[in-house]
C-alpha cells in the first residue's frame, strides 16, 4: 500500500514537472516564435541571417522586421555587397533604411550610379534619396518663378518685358550632398533671364524669338554647384509692360529742368548779393567824399593861419568854384522838360 502511494506522489510530481516544462518552453517559444518567422523567412530567401543575430537586433532597440525586409528585398535586387551590419550601423545613426533600400534598388535598375556609402549620405544629410532617384529617373518641371508672377527685364530701348518659363531638371546624385536647391536654379534661372533681356537691342528681338533667351540661359552653366542637372529651360509667357526708357528720360527732363532752375536762382541771388555790395560801396565812398569836402575848410583855414595862402588866392578859388558850379547847373537839363 505504501508503495503504491509513494508511486502515485512520484507520477503526480512528475506530470507537474513536465507540465512546468511546457509552460516555460510555450513562453520561450511564444517570446522566440517572431524571432523564428524572420529567422525562416531570411533562410527560405537565400540570405539567412543567424537567429542569435536577430535577437541581438531586438535587445540593441533595432527593428528586426525592417532590417531583414531591407536585407532581403537588397539581397533579392543583386545588391548582395550590403551587408546586414550596414543596415543596422545606418539605421543607428539616425537614416531611414526602407527608403535608402527602395532608392538602392530603383537607381540599379536605371543604371544610376549609386553606392551604398554615397546614399546613406545622402539620406543622414536630410535629403530624400527615393524621391531624388525617382526625380533622376523621370525629369521635374520647375515653375520659374515658383510661386506666380513674372520675371521682369528691360531690353535696351527701354521697353519692359514680363516673362515666365519653365525649367525642366534632373537630379544629379553626384552633387546631392552640398549641392544647391530648387530655389538656387529658380533665382539663377530669373538672372538668366533679366540678364538675356537687357542684351537685346530692342524688345521685338526677343518677342520674334523667345529661344534666343533659353539658348543665352543654358550657355551660362546655371546647374554648377547645384543637386541638379538643367534639360531645357522653356518660355511658356512674354508679354510687353511698360516704356521704362521714356519713363526715365522724361524723370532725367523733370530732374535737369529743376536743376537748371536751382542753378538760375543761385546765379539770381548772387548777382542781388554782389548789386547790394557795389551799392554799399558806393556808399562808402560817398561818405568818404563827403568827410573829404568837410575836411577842406579846415585845410584852408589853417593855409590862412600858416600864411600858405592868401586872400586873393582864396577869392581866385572860390570863383573857380562859381564858374564850375554854374558849368555843372548849364550841362544838366530841366526837370520837367524834354531833352532834344
Amino acid at each position: 500500500m505504501n508503495m503504491l502511494l509513494q508511486g502515485v506522489e512520484m507520477s503526480v510530481e512528475l506530470y507537474f514537472i513536465i507540465f512546468l516544462v511546457a509552460i516555460v518552453l510555450i513562453i520561450i517559444l511564444s517570446i522566440l516564435g517572431r524571432f523564428l518567422s524572420l529567422w525562416f523567412q531570411a533562410f527560405v530567401s537565400g540570405t539567412p541571417i543567424p537567429l542569435f543575430n536577430i535577437i541581438g537586433m531586438s535587445l540593441r532597440k533595432i527593428p528586426p522586421k525592417i532590417i531583414v525586409n531591407a536585407r532581403i528585398n537588397l539581397f533579392k535586387a543583386g545588391l548582395k555587397q550590403i551587408t546586414v551590419a550596414d543596415l543596422e550601423t545606418h539605421y543607428l545613426a539616425g537614416g531611414h533604411i526602407q527608403n535608402v533600400a527602395e532608392a538602392m534598388i530603383a537607381a540599379d535598375k536605371a543604371n544610376i550610379p549609386l553606392d551604398w556609402r554615397r546614399a546613406t549620405a545622402i539620406d543622414l544629410a536630410g535629403r530624400d534619396l527615393k524621391a531624388a532617384v525617382q526625380t533622376s529617373v523621370n525629369p521635374r518641371v520647375i515653375d520659374c518663378p515658383s510661386h506666380g508672377g513674372y520675371i521682369t527685364g528691360v531690353a535696351k530701348d527701354g521697353i519692359q518685358l514680363n516673362c515666365r518659363a519653365r525649367v525642366t531638371v534632373r537630379t544629379n546624385i553626384a552633387q546631392l550632398v552640398g549641392g544647391a536647391t530648387e530655389e538656387t536654379i529658380i533665382a539663377r534661372v530669373g538672372e538668366g533671364i533679366v540678364s538675356a533681356i537687357g542684351g537685346s537691342d530692342t524688345h521685338k528681338l526677343v518677342l520674334e524669338s523667345p529661344q534666343r533667351i533659353s539658348k543665352l540661359v543654358l550657355e551660362k552653366g546655371l546647374d554648377s554647384s547645384t543637386a541638379f542637372l538643367i534639360l531645357s529651360i522653356d518660355i511658356v509667357e512674354i508679354n510687353i509692360g511698360e516704356n521704362i526708357g521714356a519713363k526715365l528720360r522724361a524723370d532725367q527732363a523733370e530732374s535737369d529742368i529743376r536743376i537748371a532752375k536751382a542753378e538760375a536762382e543761385k546765379r539770381r541771388a548772387m548777382a542781388v548779393a554782389m548789386e547790394q555790395e557795389n551799392m554799399a560801396k558806393v556808399r562808402d565812398m560817398e561818405a568818404k567824399l563827403v568827410e573829404a569836402q568837410a575836411a577842406v575848410p579846415a585845410a584852408i583855414a589853417r593855409a590862412f593861419e600858416k600864411g600858405q595862402l592868401g586872400i586873393m588866392d582864396y577869392q581866385r578859388i572860390q570863383n573857380i568854384q562859381a564858374d564850375t558850379d554854374m558849368r555843372s547847373s548849364l550841362s544838366k537839363p530841366d526837370k520837367g522838360k524834354e531833352v532834344i
